[in-house]
């Protein structure tokens, strides 16, 4: 069963539900992509469906909670060639602004920093609605998708391939799908 934000109530905060949210990314390695996600994470959402403009999120990760599959390879992730971990534990989004570009869709703005590094995004945020879970929770569902170039971020390690061209690719696409319940 799926509703719409009550447009008559005050802004809901909500608290994202890691069990039931996702964290991924995936970029090129040599000649396909490698996936990977974070398995750490928290984050906060205010959503006031009658002044989206009041809206906000802010979300941290763990960057040692970097899980691709193959622990060498996550070892390396969490190096200083990568995300640094010792210097560098989390990556965040506060977001400055949001605004509704449809009937689902927003357009979130906000600092992004990984690795210490802030720059401003945009993420395109698709509303997937709201519905009560069987205990009586009110939860609402978020998703979405962009490209950055990690090197943006301060991520520039790589290596050079003998046929030419470099090892890791420089965009990295980003996927959350994001599951919160109202508090």
């Amino acid at each position: 069963m799926t509703a719409t934000l009550d447009a008559t109530k005050a802004a809901q905060a909500y608290t994202i539900d890691k069990m039931h949210s996702d964290m991924a990314f995936q970029v090129r390695h040599l000649l396909t992509k490698v996936r990977g996600r974070f398995t750490e994470f928290a984050g906060t959402l205010l959503i006031d469906q009658e002044h989206p403009e009041q809206s906000s999120a802010s979300l941290t990760i763990d960057a040692s909670s970097v899980d691709t599959g193959t622990p060498d390879r996550d070892t390396h992730l969490r190096s200083d060639d990568f995300f640094a971990v010792g210097t560098h534990p989390t990556l965040t989004f506060t977001s400055s602004r949001v605004v509704k570009t449809g009937d689902d869709a927003y357009d979130v703005a906000g600092t992004l920093t990984i690795r210490g590094v802030a720059r401003e995004i945009t993420l395109p945020v698709t509303y997937l609605g709201t519905a009560k879970d069987p205990w009586g929770n009110v939860r609402a569902g978020f998703e979405t998708s962009l490209t950055i170039n990690r090197k943006d971020f301060g991520l520039t390690w790589n290596a050079a391939l003998e046929t030419g061209g470099f090892l890791v690719g420089d965009e990295v696409r980003i996927d959350l799908s994001i599951q919160a319940i109202a508090q």
